[in-house]
Parts: C-alpha cells; structure tokens; sequence
C-alpha cells in the first residue's frame, strides 16, 4: 500500500500529518454536530475547537520539521539533550541553556547552535535524525517567540542569528 503515492507525497503527509488529523477531527466535529442531537451536538463542537487547535499546533510543528536525512541523531531524555554527530557531538541539559542560535552558514546544512551555561556549544543540523524532537524543547523556553523561530528557520537569513538568549537579572 505504502507504494500507491509517490514518494514525495508520502513526505508531504508525513510531515504535515498533524494538520491533517486537526482538519479530520474539525469535519468530524462538523460531521456530529449536523447529525447529531443533544450532547452529541455539543461533542460536535468540542471536536472543532479540539481540531482546530491541534491543526494549528500541528502547522507550527510542519514548518519546524525537516527531512530529517542530515547527519547525526538527536535524543532527549529527561530534559538533557544529546547530539551525536559524525565529527562531534555533546550533552547539555535544558535547563543549562543559556542561548540558541541558527547558523545558516554551517555545512551541509544550517545549523542551531546551542549555547550552556560554562560556554560550551553544541551545533546540530537542522535536518539531522530526531530533531523535530527540538521543537518542545524550544518552545519551552522562557520568553522565546515560536513564530518568529519559525520565521528565521523559513527564510534562512545570510549570517548567524540569535533566536533566544536568557534573560540575565542585573544585580544593581
């Protein structure tokens, strides 16, 4: 069955799936409240808002993901991110990141760039295996701006740019 669509549309719906599954669930949702009686109108209505939010989640994640055929591997465990890459790698722990930058200027494809708290760096390709995994982590910190993430990463600029940093408190 896996052989009935082409190739690149099997990418397409692989990537953008949970837009997908938000737009069935909304006509679902439409599908109970035009059939529907009682509570099962108002089931109806609750799919859609519940559709409609996960179509828009789901959007936000298609822009982040990328083939995914880049190289090295991501892993996140207990709030520790790893990269292990061909020629580097490192650990880092979320709560230990004190900057992320997208370097587009990295070979063979741009890179984030994730900054610790003692200096040391981590650079992982956008495309590498598991890095959609990313987005959670970096929509989880603090004051950072998903929309314009996605931004950055959608036009890809011609120099470094900082994407989130920490905000540190002034002393005095």
């Amino acid at each position: 069955m896996a052989e009935f669509f082409r190739p690149e549309v099997r990418a397409f719906a692989w990537r953008w799936r949970d837009v997908l599954l938000g737009v069935a669930l909304v006509l679902l949702g439409i599908w109970w409240r035009l059939g529907s009686v009682g509570i099962g109108q108002w089931l109806g209505y609750g799919m859609i808002g519940l559709g409609v939010i996960w179509a828009l989640a789901g959007a936000q994640r298609a822009r982040f993901r990328q083939d995914g055929d880049g190289p090295g591997v991501v892993q996140i465990r207990e709030r520790r991110l790893a990269y292990f890459g061909p020629l580097d790698g490192g650990v880092i722990d979320v709560a230990d990141l004190t900057m992320l930058e997208l370097d587009p200027t990295a070979h063979p494809a741009p890179h984030w760039v994730l900054t610790g708290v003692g200096g040391q760096r981590i650079a992982i390709p956008i495309n590498a295996k598991g890095a959609e995994e990313l987005f959670d982590i970096f929509a989880g910190l603090p004051g950072i701006k998903t929309t314009t993430m996605l931004d950055v990463l959608s036009r890809t600029p011609d120099a470094r740019v900082i994407i989130w940093s920490k905000v540190r408190p002034l002393l005095h």
